[in-house]
């Protein structure tokens, strides 16, 4: 029988080597996929994280030291920015919610390459659903895009290399 315990994926990337420099990929090349959603301009995700409550506790005659395991699992919620244009398609999906007709999707957080031509990791969203719509914010004096925020709730995060 072989041993492939140390065996190497050949399609994983490499290791970081002690003295090789590893740069971070940069935030602002992503893409956002919804499903029955194409025509939103996203400008930024929000919120991307999960948290484990902590459960402390004290063994009988041990006073002095306090034990901690893990309990309860959430997910933060997810905020998606995108450019106002005459599309309604995500203020019409909070809608459904709003009369009661909750249409969950499945949505993933591409991250791209700095050349914006390939996908280097994925994060995917369960069963996400709008939980909030802030509508943007409106200034005679000001010269920017208006951009409107979509908070998605969801049931878990997973990250795909």
């Amino acid at each position: 029988m072989t041993d492939t315990s140390n065996a190497t994926d050949a399609t994983a990337a490499p290791a970081a080597q002690p003295g090789t420099v590893v740069d971070p990929y940069r935030s602002y090349t992503f893409n956002l996929l919804i499903a029955n959603i194409t025509a939103a301009h996203f400008t930024e995700v929000r919120g991307l994280g999960m948290r484990v409550d902590r459960i402390a506790y004290r063994e009988a005659g041990l006073n002095s030291v306090v034990r901690q395991v893990p309990g309860q699992v959430s997910y933060s919620p997810v905020e998606l920015l995108y450019g106002v244009t005459i599309e309604r398609t995500l203020f019409d999906w909070i809608g459904q919610v709003q009369s009661g007709n909750v249409r969950r999707e499945e949505v993933s957080v591409a991250l791209l390459d700095p050349m914006s031509a390939a996908e280097v990791m994925r994060w995917n969203l369960a069963r996400a659903w709008p939980c909030e719509w802030r509508g943007a914010p409106l200034s005679t004096s000001s010269h920017e895009l208006a951009i409107e925020t979509l908070v998605l709730a969801h049931e878990g995060i997973t990250r795909l290399p």
